[in-house]
């Protein structure tokens, strides 16, 4: 049996650690999913976990996943949709994986195959833990509000969703039910809008979290207007550095080792790194998939495409492939 530590205010995710001749396939799955359902951040340790044994153990949760079509990430599993992280060696920001689109993944993992010796450490936020650590005038201001994520497409995208190139301004106006955006012809072009809650549930958790894209593209993309708030304003900025402020007081750093795996409820939690010293040493394999455990969404479409069979969105034009 695995020696199991549940979290600690320094430590929000359960630690398991293996045994003598444990492998990370042997775990018992039902243990480890009331683990993650009660604590949204469970990491692996000392299972020498590989890449087929991380495709196995990632299934066992998963019935479908994604892939994150960010430039920099390369594969190591293609048929599995596991790749590496995202290129580069600069801190990233705390954001849940793929909030910028519709299809946010309900789980989130990470495999260490190569461990920087320093640096390059994944950091981890609990969105419910920040809620509850904002100012509570801030808090009430973020209640009840909501982000508008609004995009340029291009000719692929279009047909993809709505079955032409071309689109009626009727065809704009009646997506299927299962697409996931509003369609809108703005200033000569047609622009993809969803929206999404500044504060959200998690799919486990009764209460509040903060979780989305924001920090990531003020941050690190240095973009004020993606997303905007309801009222198609940015978001203040003063909103932005107390959030940032909260979020870089409540994280943590995962200090990598060979072969963990780290298993995050993308609904409650969030993820960053630290800058990168030495990008030669550190190779982490990501997979985001879809559980098989899932509580239904309200702010899914009916019947989403990523829930019936592995997804790729469709790609941008100047994305290589």
């Amino acid at each position: 049996m695995p020696q199991i530590h549940l979290p600690t205010r320094e430590r929000p995710q359960v630690v398991i650690e293996a045994n003598d001749g444990e492998t990370i396939l042997s775990l018992d799955s039902a243990t480890i999913i009331e683990l993650y359902k009660d604590h949204g951040a469970l990491l692996f340790r000392g299972f020498d976990a590989d890449v087929a044994q991380f495709r196995q153990f990632t299934r066992i949760f998963s019935s479908t996943s994604v892939l994150n079509e960010s430039p920099g990430r390369q594969a190591i599993d293609a048929d599995a949709n596991i790749h590496t992280v995202d290129g580069g060696v600069r801190e990233f920001s705390l954001h849940p994986e793929l909030s910028r689109e519709p299809w946010k993944p309900d789980l989130a993992m990470f495999c260490c195959l190569s461990a920087p010796t320093t640096g390059g450490q994944t950091t981890i936020c609990d969105g419910v833990q920040l809620v509850r650590e904002l100012p509570e005038q801030l808090r009430s201001l973020l209640e009840g509000r909501r982000l508008l994520y609004i995009k340029a497409t291009w000719p692929e995208l279009l047909e993809f969703w709505l079955g032409t190139r071309a689109p009626s301004d009727q065809q704009l106006l009646s997506p299927p039910p299962s697409c996931p955006y509003h369609f809108r012809r703005l200033e000569g072009q047609i622009v993809r809008i969803f929206t999404r809650p500044m504060l959200h549930r998690p799919m486990f958790v009764d209460a509040p979290a903060f979780g989305n894209f924001l920090l990531f593209a003020r941050f690190n993309n240095n973009r004020p207007d993606f997303p905007l708030l309801d009222d198609g304003y940015p978001v203040p900025e003063p909103w932005l550095q107390a959030i940032k402020a909260t979020g870089d007081g409540l994280k943590v750093p995962v200090g990598w080792r060979n072969g963990d795996v780290l298993m995050l409820d993308n609904t409650r939690f969030m993820h960053g790194r630290t800058a990168i010293t030495d990008p030669g040493e550190r190779l982490i394999a990501t997979y985001f998939g879809y559980l098989r455990f899932a509580r239904p969404d309200p702010e899914e479409p009916a019947d989403p495409i990523w829930r019936k069979q592995d997804f790729q969105p469709p790609f941008p034009p100047d994305l290589p492939r």
